[in-house]
């Protein structure tokens, strides 16, 4: 096996990446406190091609060197919008059509691998809340949300960092919603 060259992998540009077709799925980060989660949630939605992020409360915004260093130039493709409130957010989701789970531990939440379909036939797109690294998604988020999902743990910690989860919960999601990968020989 060769291991492939940058070159060769036919990355797309900045700005192919910004015309191209996107996944209809925004990540909303609920007053997330690091700016490397910050930059790493970037990272990943770069590589799958979500539609947005939504940086809300007290997450850092770009420009910052925090969030470059993990982002590496993700902050720069993805789109992004600041709110002030993450209720504020939501209800502009909500507003836009959009369907919106938060990822946390709550009463009848449902297991990710259980995730039902994942734009409901009414939906425009799909949004997710990731919440603060110590408090996760604040309950009035929860309260406004349509369902929260869960990701299964079965070790001694009941929390994954929030850069982490975000990576686990967007690959679910781009794993159901971009067709070449159902095309691909498994």
């Amino acid at each position: 096996m060769h291991k492939l060259k940058t070159i060769e992998m036919h990355r797309l540009t900045v700005d192919e990446f910004r015309s191209s077709e996107k996944i209809p799925l925004t990540v909303v980060l609920d007053d997330v406190r690091s700016a490397y989660n910050v930059g790493s949630v970037f990272r990943t939605c770069d590589a799958f091609r979500v539609g947005k992020v939504c940086l809300c409360g007290i997450t850092a915004t770009p420009p910052s060197a925090e969030i470059h260093k993990t982002a590496l130039g993700g902050e720069d493709s993805v789109s992004w919008e600041y709110y002030e409130d993450t209720a504020d957010c939501i209800r502009a989701l909500h507003a836009d059509g959009c369907f919106v789970w938060s990822i946390e531990q709550v009463e009848h939440s449902v297991k990710l691998q259980n995730l039902p379909d994942v734009i409901p036939s009414s939906a425009q797109g799909v949004a997710v809340v990731l919440g603060n690294e110590v408090k996760g998604v604040r309950q009035d988020v929860v309260d406004m949300s349509d369902g929260c999902l869960e990701i299964p743990q079965f070790g001694t910690k009941h929390s994954l960092n929030v850069s982490i989860t975000g990576g686990i919960v967007v690959w679910e999601f781009a794993r159901r919603m971009i067709p070449e990968l159902h095309k691909q020989k498994k």
